[in-house]
């Protein structure tokens, strides 16, 4: 069976070339690799094998199959295989089994995989940033684009997604934010009670509510919602290469799909803030009057003479922060997503995860700012 199939060739110097022939296919019998081995082993001289199948009459998996086992025992003797000479669509499924058994990782020793890991971390930070730059000055030059109005925009998109950030988010908004008045209520009764001092609970609400909270819970939200759908769907469209057929149109991808979402959820974050506020002081307001007892009137009054307009504008400060840092950080995950099902699944995870993360970040940073101006 192997000399129906297989011959042998030795007119180029230190080069063996394999002549192919008749159907390879795995419903047949076909040769392994032994008797190729055996004539290496007998010519020592030879540094490389080449392929012949110009006799070759059909072929399929069992054949790459064959290839990917003769190609594993020759690196494992020194031989080179070039895949020249071996039909077109065979020679693209070989490099694709062979670049994913590549990837599998080698032993190594404690310290070696221990600074191989760090090193590779520190360059996947340094890409990670390099990229976001990137990215970042693509946003800044579309949005100067928008201005000069030479920003190839869908505007039937920005008003869908503003749909999708505010209004489809009001019922959710509405709820988190009256528990989480309710939360702060509750606790601030707590220590409160023991001092007499129940009624300054509308301080505590109404301060922490629209000064921080409410932008932070909102962003935390828009985050899982629609930060995570941005990535998916701008994901998706990386994978099925639409984005690369807008740049081949000639249409920034950047200016037709970023900015409508960017733009949306900027305008939307603080709208939806000052919704959070209200009810958010409207939770408070129902655990204090109807469990607590206190005087309707009287938490009105003292949340207006604790909520001053500098903290207004503070947690609008942070809404419009945190507007950006969730839509950037989407529609960036989406865009440098790899072209595969898993690749749009990791996106959308690192979306919410760098959203979030940013969140945090900058409402320590707006915090200590505050803190240095005395707001």
């Amino acid at each position: 069976m192997l000399t129906e199939k297989i011959n042998f060739d030795y007119s180029t110097p230190k080069t063996l070339t394999i002549k192919l022939s008749g159907e390879w296919i795995i419903s047949a019998v076909l040769p392994g690799t032994g008797g190729i081995l055996s004539e290496l082993a007998a010519h020592k001289d030879i540094a490389q094998i080449i392929f012949d199948s110009s006799e070759m009459s059909n072929w399929d998996s069992g054949f790459i199959s064959f290839l990917f086992q003769l190609t594993k025992e020759c690196k494992r003797i020194n031989v080179r295989v070039l895949h020249h000479g071996l039909p077109q669509g065979a020679e693209k499924l070989l490099a694709l089994a062979l670049l994913s058994n590549d990837k599998k990782i080698a032993p190594q020793n404690d310290h070696e995989f221990f600074f191989g890991w760090i090193g590779e971390k520190v360059l996947n930070l340094l890409k990670s940033i390099h990229s976001f730059l990137n990215f970042l000055g693509e946003v800044t030059l579309s949005f100067l684009h928008l201005i000069t109005g030479r920003a190839y925009v869908r505007w039937d998109d920005f008003f869908f997604t503003v749909q999708r950030c505010g209004v489809d988010a009001f019922f959710l908004v509405s709820l988190l934010s009256v528990l989480l008045g309710m939360i702060l209520a509750f606790v601030g009764a707590i220590q409160l009670r023991m001092l007499g001092a129940q009624i300054y609970i509308a301080d505590i609400v109404g301060i922490a509510m629209v000064r921080v909270l409410a932008a932070v819970m909102t962003g935390i939200f828009m985050s899982g919602r629609i930060g995570a759908s941005f990535a998916a769907e701008l994901g998706i469209m990386q994978a099925n290469e639409e984005i690369d057929a807008l740049k081949t149109l000639g249409v920034s991808p950047v200016e037709f799909l970023v900015m409508p979402r960017v733009l949306a959820l900027f305008i939307m974050m603080p709208l939806l803030t000052l919704y959070a506020d209200l009810m958010g002081i409207l939770g408070g307001f129902i655990i204090s009057v109807s469990m607590l007892h206190l005087n309707p009137i009287e938490y009105w009054n003292h949340t207006q003479n604790a909520v001053r307009i500098k903290y207004l504008w503070v947690g609008l400060i942070h809404s419009l922060v945190f507007g950006l840092i969730i839509a950037i950080s989407g529609c960036i995950r989406g865009m440098k997503c790899e072209r595969s099902s898993a690749g749009v699944g990791e996106a959308t995870t690192s979306a919410v995860v760098t959203s979030i993360t940013g969140i945090v970040i900058a409402t320590a940073i707006i915090t200590f700012i505050c803190q240095i101006l005395g707001v």
